[in-house]
């Protein structure tokens, strides 16, 4: 016998979720506000009644109210990658000649605005809503499941009943970022200063009701995998979200070539100040798929697509001093100390002047009243000077010849000064630091001033201390400002830095030269830190966008006694010497021998990158060991001998459908 009660919860829930997407997607409600709401206290009654009835995706989880005491990690099946940036009609026409260099002339592509808020993905089982994930590094996310649902825009339950992971951008309206900070205002609270860290504040709150007092919004734009539901293009794949229940911005665009993105791009700037969001600039992709597919993506961007940012805003301050800071390579590097001005929604009062030719080359002196600009929305530098309202009391710069820690003699290398002093607390003290930043081992909770700290205090002298902190906990919980409950979060954070990838233990070392992207190019090649100290200058030098300079620096630092010292006794420690990143067990490719000859479309390198990450190998000679060979124009004997032994051919087309088929 069917249970009426659990009937008339899964009708509401059907009826109401319906509603919602009439009312945020389609803007197009079929009932009145009043019946709405009656039929929403109602569900609220039965579920207070029968809770054992509720749907984990009931429309009134929206209201929020579930506090969450941390986020869980969430692991992106498909990397969730950031785009690159141009800010340039040229820059514009350079992105679309490297794709017309690829041989994809078809020229089409979507434009779309680039919303400024806090990118999310979306997995749904069975059309309802399973969880939502934070970008975080790219391959982990935050679990933001419980706030999302507050989010109205975002569907819990889709129009059909299907499998499916979509991205999207959270974002606040201007409309409630005003009310918000006037409701703080009147209650003698410090305004939010732009939309996008509210949105991203907020979707970040503990207290899911929080959250939904917000009124966040989203839009959503990308499907990862669009071609496992028979979609060929991008533009068709917003087409298919929006069928389903998705909201998708009704300003994108599908264009022709440079002069269409142009054309968009003109007719949104005039269009800005009069959108309901904030917008930061265009995002340009290839509407195609499989050309998308066939020029594939760096470790941290797509190729086919890239993000036009609307020029930098420019504010004027003065300059009040200018000191000078050592990094952690014992680079002394000139800081300008500014009157504090807002720049795009951040305050700014301190910002590099690189080195000493760029300050004498732009004649900063102390006194002058300088430009700031925001390059691409996030490097705050002084562009010029205004060297008409100079007094004449302005002073010349005059670069330090003495480390301003040690007061030991600089050294030039090039255009830059360093402090040769080992023994340099400064050094010490930004290595430190460093290690713990959120690019390299994302230690939270040591700043810079909590570094300092326990660098001062004796507690972290090096980079093993920071795993050996436990010692100490009894001793830093008398210390005013740390508590047992912060020192225990230390200790969290610390614990759970060990299971790190390699890459960002590599670029956390502070090897010269080697950025968080560098870093991951070389790990995905060497797979462990056993084979990366193994590797000789030239296997280095060999991997793309490695080269020499890099290559030389990464042998020597692995050459260095104290170096392996260090990496053994943080084996010791437990912290993962693998990486663990974008390596994909494709069983098509993993284990498996390819030999590549001929030339081909894309970048040989880049098919063997592509090889590689999905678990398979490169080699460079046909024998009976080899699984496959990939033909492209203009064969060498490699090809007859391929024939000979039998061994499976692919064209460029059917080892790219090989990378990305599932079974």
């Amino acid at each position: 016998m069917k249970n009426k009660n659990k009937e008339r919860i899964e009708e509401l829930v059907s009826i109401l979720n319906k509603l919602n997407y009439e009312y945020y997607t389609l803007d197009n409600p079929s009932v009145s506000d009043q019946e709405y709401d009656r039929l929403m206290q109602e569900l609220i009654k039965l579920e207070k009644l029968y809770p054992e009835y509720i749907d984990p995706n009931s429309p009134t989880k929206r209201v929020g109210g579930k506090i969450n005491e941390s986020f869980k990690k969430i692991k992106h099946e498909i990397p969730l990658l950031s785009l690159s940036n141009v800010f340039t009609e040229s820059d514009i026409i350079n992105f679309d000649n490297r794709i017309l260099k690829e041989n994809i002339i078809d020229g089409l592509y979507v434009c779309e605005l680039k919303i400024d808020g806090l990118s999310v993905s979306l997995r749904y089982k069975d059309g309802k809503l399973l969880y939502a994930a934070t970008r975080g590094d790219g391959i982990i996310g935050e679990d933001i499941t419980d706030n999302v649902k507050t989010i109205k825009t975002i569907p819990l339950t889709l129009t059909e009943p299907i499998d499916i992971e979509v991205r999207g951008e959270i974002y606040i309206s201007k409309k409630n970022l005003e009310k918000i900070n006037s409701e703080r205002i009147k209650e003698g609270l410090e305004p939010f200063k732009n939309a996008r860290n509210l949105a991203s504040g907020s979707i970040r709150q503990l207290d899911s009701s929080v959250v939904a007092k917000r009124n966040l919004d989203a839009f959503i734009y990308h499907l990862p995998n669009p071609m496992d539901y028979g979609i060929n293009s991008h533009h068709e794949s917003l087409e298919f979200m929006k069928k389903l229940g998705f909201r998708v911005n009704p300003n994108n665009q599908l264009v022709k070539g440079v002069d269409g993105i142009l054309e968009y791009i003109s007719e949104k700037t005039k269009i800005r100040d009069s959108l309901e969001y904030d917008i930061d600039g265009v995002v340009i992709k290839l509407d195609n798929i499989l050309n998308q597919m066939k020029l594939g993506s760096t470790v941290k961007y797509p190729k086919w697509a890239t993000a036009y940012k609307f020029p930098p805003e420019e504010v004027v301050t003065k300059l009040k001093d200018i000191i000078f800071t050592v990094g952690r390579t014992g680079q002394v590097t000139p800081n300008a100390i500014l009157e504090p001005v807002d720049v795009m929604g951040s305050t700014i009062s301190k910002t590099t002047l690189h080195n000493e030719e760029y300050v004498l080359e732009k004649d900063i002196r102390i006194g002058d009243y300088v430009v700031i600009i925001k390059a691409g929305d996030v490097i705050p530098r002084v562009e010029s000077v205004k060297k008409e309202r100079r007094t004449g009391t302005e002073i010349p710069f005059k670069m330090t010849d003495t480390c301003p820690i040690c007061h030991s003699k600089l050294v030039k290398v090039d255009s830059n000064y360093y402090c040769k002093n080992n023994d340099c607390d400064a050094k010490h003290i930004e290595s430190l630091i460093h290690f713990a930043s959120r690019d390299a081992m994302n230690i939270t909770g040591f700043g810079e001033r909590i570094v300092e700290d326990m660098y001062n205090l004796g507690y972290v002298k090096s980079i093993p201390d920071f795993y050996k902190l436990d010692r100490f906990k009894n001793e830093i919980m008398l210390l005013e400002g740390y508590g047992e409950k912060s020192i225990n979060n230390l200790l969290e954070e610390i614990e759970k830095s060990k299971g790190n990838s390699l890459e960002k233990l590599l670029f956390a070392l502070g090897v010269r030269h080697v950025g968080l992207k560098t870093a991951t190019i070389i790990v995905r090649k060497f797979l462990n830190i056993d084979n990366l100290i193994k590797a000789t200058y030239e296997d280095l030098r060999d991997i793309p966008d490695v080269g020499e300079i890099i290559a030389k620096s990464v042998k020597d630092y692995f050459s260095d006694s104290k170096n392996l010292d260090l990496i053994h006794e943080l084996q010791e420690l437990g912290l993962n010497m693998e990486y663990l990143g974008i390596v994909v067990d494709n069983p098509n490719i993993k284990d498996k021998n390819f030999v590549i000859t001929g030339t081909l479309n894309m970048k040989r390198d880049e098919l063997k990158d592509k090889i590689i990450s999905n678990g398979g190998k490169v080699i460079e000679s046909v024998s009976r060991k080899t699984d496959y060979l990939v033909l492209g124009r203009d064969p060498g004997s490699k090809y007859e001998k391929a024939k000979n032994l039998n061994i499976k051919i692919l064209n460029e087309d059917e080892i790219l459908k090989l990378l990305n088929e599932k079974k």
